[in-house]
């Protein structure tokens, strides 16, 4: 059977082509050998099962424990309702999953699931269940955040919390392993008849789960090694690692979705035999059209928390400068989600391509609640050559604000300057082309756009009119950057807030590099 790349459920290594993962594993091994009570919180598609899984798989080989490796996926919202179903039918999960790792509990187990109806006897059970055996028992739930707003759920998490404390008087679990989106720690909880929400007591005997779950471009080299040795084709292993990495920041579900389709793809090509860096960009191209449940999990998560979406907007469009504080609710929740990452304590969003798919979003929103007016894609923005005429995108994005610039309008274009560069240029490249927010953080509050239409790449920046002198500086750090794409002409959109506005374009040369300027 031919290996795929997976994008849903568990990686299997005799199934699918997986990255190196062995030394996050280690990490997680050592901590349930010293016998620590810890929880995986990470975003969806975050690689937190095929972890789950590999764990296990080691753990029973040493054949020193008992492995349950249990979920609360697929275990419906009913059963957290009323002690007593909880009680009886989480004996029975173990019951069903002791018939793999401990065929000889799942008797003891059955027989007792009946009878245990409340907390207390479930906490019982568990110690006769560790009287019946030398092993050591490790309990891992995944999903264990799936139905988390009701007290049955605190009271079971408050069980095993003390059955782990218990575990040097009485023997119980060696370890236990939680996994979720939600750090179980700190979730807001709707707990009492008013729906007061409030946070549950601290879980201070919980180790800190520390282990970087982002694919690494070491990890993701011997996946595509394999790859190419299995399909006889021929890859620059490194430089098309690098791109893989350059747009996702490692996010697993990422790595394995541009992977998948440059596999499709190639498939369409039968005379090609080979991956480059181009089949990336092909493949990010086609990725960021695309309607998928993780892309939808971001918009729906947006749309559920205007702060968040008022936070985001920030970072994404305008490139505040903020700084990364987990404390922060706000910040807590979006790094939960796998928005953000801390980038030299400031927020940045987590990847290339989420920044893309995220804009994209908030374009679409503008244009529905803003029509572009006058805005009509002609030839004078396309040349025979199949290459962009930036110049008169700029010109006619000039032309465009200087028409609705008004008493009525001005607040509103100002404010969204960014955004409705972005939503005026995206039906232009619509197609054939995608551009990538390369924020730099900074006081300047720079936003570069990486701009590819066929096989052409553009370089235009936007950033607010703060006078001439950081205007020449801002020309020198544009021709650096510049340099370092390799691209002699750039462009540099400056949205001044002066009430008396110039209107000015014109072609500048900095440091060997042509830069061709409009104010708006």
């Amino acid at each position: 059977m031919q290996k795929t790349f997976n994008i849903t459920g568990m990686c299997r290594p005799a199934k699918h082509y997986m990255a190196d993962i062995s030394n996050k594993l280690d990490q997680v091994i050592m901590m349930v050998e010293q016998g620590d009570y810890f929880i995986i919180n990470r975003p969806r598609q975050y690689g937190k099962t095929t972890i789950l899984y590999s764990l296990s798989a080691f753990l029973q080989k040493t054949g020193e424990y008992i492995v349950f490796n249990t979920s609360f996926e697929g275990i419906g919202e009913d059963i957290f309702n009323d002690e007593k179903i909880f009680s009886s039918g989480f004996v029975r999960l173990l019951a069903r999953y002791a018939t793999v790792y401990a065929p000889f509990l799942v008797d003891f187990l059955e027989e007792k699931a009946d009878t245990t109806v409340s907390m207390e006897q479930l906490s019982q059970l568990i110690s006769e269940m560790a009287k019946q055996t030398d092993l050591k028992i490790v309990l891992i739930i995944d999903e264990v955040d799936k139905s988390s707003n009701n007290q049955l759920f605190i009271h079971f998490l408050a069980m095993l919390r003390n059955k782990y404390l218990e575990s040097d008087l009485f023997k119980t679990f060696h370890a236990v392993v939680l996994a979720g989106v939600h750090d179980v720690r700190t979730l807001k909880l709707k707990i009492r008849s008013d729906e007061e929400k409030i946070y549950n007591s601290p879980w201070n005997i919980a180790s800190e789960f520390k282990v970087n779950m982002n694919l690494l471009p070491a990890e993701i080299k011997p996946m595509l090694e394999e790859y190419a040795s299995d399909r006889k084709i021929k890859m620059n292993t490194q430089h098309v690692v690098n791109q893989i990495f350059y747009y996702t920041s490692g996010y697993p579900y990422l790595v394995s979705k541009l992977c998948k389709i440059m596999d499709e793809n190639m498939g369409l090509k039968k005379t090609m035999k080979e991956w480059t860096g181009d089949d990336v960009e092909i493949a990010v191209k086609e990725l960021v059209t695309q309607n998928n449940t993780n892309f939808e999990s971001l918009t729906k998560n947006l749309e559920n928390n205007p702060l968040l979406y008022e936070m985001i907007y920030k970072i994404a469009i305008d490139n505040e400068p903020i700084s990364f504080n987990i404390h922060h609710p706000i910040t807590n929740l979006a790094h939960l989600y796998g928005f953000i990452e801390n980038k030299n304590g400031k927020i940045i969003i987590h990847n290339r391509i989420y920044n893309e798919v995220i804009v994209n979003y908030m374009i679409n929103k503008m244009e529905l609640s803003q029509s572009q007016k006058g805005h009509i894609i002609g030839l004078e923005y396309k040349k025979d050559n199949n290459s962009l005429n930036m110049e008169g995108i700029l010109l006619g994005f000039q032309s465009f604000m200087k028409k609705e610039y008004s008493k009525k309008d001005r607040d509103f274009l100002e404010k969204n300057g960014r955004l409705n560069f972005m939503a005026f240029l995206k039906p232009i490249i619509n197609g054939s082309g995608y551009d990538f927010k390369e924020v730099q953080i900074s006081d300047e509050k720079r936003l570069d756009l990486v701009i590819t239409y066929i096989n052409h790449k553009y370089i235009a920046e936007l950033k607010l009119w703060h006078g001439e002198k950081a205007h020449e500086k801002g020309l020198l750090q544009l021709a650096d950057y510049l340099d370092r794409q390799a691209v002699d002409e750039g462009y540099l959109l400056i949205f001044d807030h002066a009430k008396v506005k110039k209107w000015n374009s014109k072609w500048i040369e900095s440091n060997g590099k042509k830069i061709f300027s409009v104010w708006v």
